[in-house]
């Protein structure tokens, strides 16, 4: 366990506000933070590290926000717990496969993907996903599931970005039922990939219930700011964007420079 001072345990704190308040607000994106925050901001240098312990504490965030929904009956359970099933595999693998490359390297890669995701976000942003007619919708959802936990585990993230539109194509969701039936796969992936990653003594729990602890008052304050600012919500996720693409061009700068 990674000793810190009083300011870096607040600082894990509002880092875990951040991350849920993103989450609460636009509905995904939020936990791609987690990690260059608890790099830069609250300054813990193993990225291996800093990649197990915030898929769990994301991981078991979700499983919170899950309740709620759960309650509500947004949640639509099979094609859910298939596409749990087939990504908690691929995110076993993916976890595997993220260890055994450079920590350095990872991070870039990792950056690239924030990049990546910005893009997308900014194409798709006012055009919903589609149904995907091309295999069956069971294979479909396998097939995706397997897909989102490959990249969830590798990168260490919760990966709704990308499994709020896998089930909406796949599984033919609406975007409710999807947001609702994603965190039941984004907690399960985030579980696996931190008990992969633990096996190696790669999670600090204090920092992960840390965060859990901010996530749990950002998520609660930014499903309540998300009434609050109706339509506005979609000029906050274009900020979103930005912020995205200036933490990765920061993250390519400060892991290239010292290579």
């Amino acid at each position: 366990m990674i000793v810190l001072t009083l300011s870096q345990n607040i600082y894990c704190i509002l880092s875990g506000v951040i991350v849920g308040f993103s989450l609460g607000l636009i509905g995904g994106g939020g936990s791609i933070l987690a990690v260059p925050l608890l790099l830069y901001w609250v300054g813990v240098s193993d990225p291996h590290l800093v990649i197990g312990t915030t898929a769990l504490a994301v991981g078991l965030n979700a499983f919170v926000d899950l309740i709620p929904h759960a309650r509500a009956g947004n949640v639509r359970w099979p094609p859910a717990m298939r596409f749990t099933f087939a990504g908690v595999i691929g995110a076993f693998a993916g976890a595997e496969l993220g260890k055994a490359i450079n920590g350095k390297y990872l991070l870039i890669l990792f950056a690239l993907l924030m990049l990546w995701i910005a893009l997308s976000m900014y194409r798709t942003r006012k055009q919903p996903p589609v149904a995907d007619g091309s295999c069956k919708r069971h294979a479909c959802v396998y097939i995706y599931g397997g897909g989102a936990g490959m990249l969830s585990g590798f990168f260490g993230i919760g990966g709704g970005f990308l499994i709020v539109p896998a089930l909406m194509r796949s599984a033919r969701l609406p975007i409710l039922n999807a947001v609702a039936s994603s965190l039941l796969a984004v907690g399960a992936l985030g579980t696996a990939t931190a008990i992969s990653y633990s096996l190696d003594g790669l999670v600090d729990w204090r920092i992960a219930a840390e965060y859990l602890l901010g996530g749990i008052f950002g998520g609660w304050l930014g499903a309540y700011s998300a009434d609050l600012l109706g339509q506005r919500k979609a000029v906050l996720n274009d900020i979103f964007i930005v912020v995205i693409i200036f933490v990765a061009i920061y993250m390519l700068w400060k892991e290239i420079t010292y290579l």
